[in-house]
């Protein structure tokens, strides 16, 4: 996998966490497991959408919290799954519902958040993104690998 320097970037709206979001996904190797960490609308969703967007997803991008995950068919072969672990107690209830699979897809990417719910079973190449408000509507984004 694609090591990243510590990459950091600041996001003035809606627009510019989408185009970083996308910047990523076109350094990412399939297999990719990235983890968003971010509080409460920190834009995850946001960077999430312009993620799916490089990958050539039109359709609406949306969080996922209520159904934990959302799948997206790639134009060539594979999925894009976006996990929302919020509601998720632990490591063992995301392993009953299969996330190991969203995990390990070889031909696909999983967007995680709130990564730290299921922290003991993540692979460690994963790649963290952590997106932080800054005010008024400005967010620091950065990444690590």
């Amino acid at each position: 996998m694609k090591q990243f320097e510590k990459i950091c970037c600041i996001s003035r709206c809606e627009a510019d966490t989408e185009k970083f979001g996308a910047e990523i996904a076109r350094q990412c190797p399939r297999g990719s497991v990235i983890l968003l960490d971010g509080d409460l609308g920190a834009g995850k969703t946001v960077f999430s959408r312009g993620f799916a967007r490089a990958l050539g997803i039109d359709e609406p991008v949306s969080s996922p919290t209520y159904t934990i995950v959302q799948e997206y068919e790639l134009p060539e072969k594979g999925r894009l799954y976006h996990l929302d672990l919020y509601r998720i107690s632990g490591a063992e209830a995301a392993l009953a519902f299969g996330v190991d699979e969203f995990l390990n897809d070889p031909s696909s990417y999983a967007l995680v958040e709130w990564p730290e719910r299921i922290a003991g079973i993540l692979p460690e190449d994963a790649i963290r993104i952590t997106l932080k408000h800054t005010g008024e509507g400005r967010r620091e984004i950065s990444v690590e690998a």
